[in-house]
């Protein structure tokens, strides 16, 4: 028995055990030589011969990164806000000028022309969102309706102006769309004043023929000024302006 014990290998001492064998890595990783931290600020940066990128910092930078003053770099950038142009002036739109306009619209006797050369639609969507507030409060949802029918006037008053003068005019959709939206100034106050008139009776009939006269006076004294050769065609583009505030009239009335 011994001897056959003695011809076998050290694997087969146990008895249908196979023990499991340790291996060596093939290599181990390089670590990196440490340094102890220096104790003290000011103390030059570590810059060893190690190709790790982040290693390399400087202690010497946060020591002027804490809170403090600003430096002068911080208050000369502040300036810069105070040399900057109101919100209002970079998107074009101007206060003042477009309420210029609105009281040139407002004197129904004399009318300042020369401010309407320089068109804009700020007015003109304002105007629009309070004749359909002054509608909704009176149980009329018309704010589209109104959009729609303030384009295809401006659009109709466009052509017509344009077969008029032919050739010789400039006039162009833009700055008709901002005559015509200026000028409805005063049926947006007949639609506020409607609001407390009774629908029926003479009384809000004669308030809204006198917003149309109005209106037709402004819009027609307005685009014979910015139109050349237009002063001869004067009682047809009056015929046209009258045609859509009547349109309007009709929608605060009914």
């Amino acid at each position: 028995m011994s001897s056959y014990r003695d011809t076998q290998g050290p694997a087969d001492s146990h008895v249908g055990i196979n023990l499991p064998q340790q291996r060596r890595p093939a290599f181990q990783p390089i670590q990196p030589p440490m340094r102890p931290p220096s104790v003290g600020v000011g103390v030059p940066a570590f810059t060893g011969s190690s190709n790790i990128p982040f290693v390399a910092f400087d202690l010497s930078s946060a020591s002027t990164s804490g809170y403090g003053p600003p430096t002068a770099g911080v208050l000369r950038n502040s300036g810069l806000f105070e040399e900057e142009a109101p919100l209002l002036e970079e998107l074009g739109i101007n206060t003042s000028h477009i309420a210029r306009k609105t009281l040139s619209v407002l004197n129904p006797i004399r009318l300042k022309a020369d401010l309407h050369e320089d068109a804009d639609l700020s007015g003109p969507f304002v105007f629009f969102m309070l004749f359909g507030l002054f509608q909704l409060l009176s149980g009329k949802l018309h704010f589209g309706i109104i959009l729609g029918w303030l384009a295809v006037a401006s659009i109709f008053v466009y052509f017509v102006l344009n077969m008029l003068v032919g050739r010789d005019g400039s006039f162009d959709l833009y700055r008709c769309l901002s005559v015509v939206g200026y000028c409805l100034l005063p049926m947006v106050i007949f639609s506020a004043v409607s609001l407390f008139l009774p629908r029926s009776g003479p009384t809000i009939v004669v308030i809204a023929c006198l917003a149309v006269v109005w209106c037709t006076r402004a819009c027609t004294s307005l685009l014979i000024v910015v139109t050349p050769h237009a002063e001869e065609h004067r009682s047809l583009v009056a015929y046209a302006c009258g045609l859509l505030y009547t349109a309007f009239s009709l929608l605060v009335l009914f």
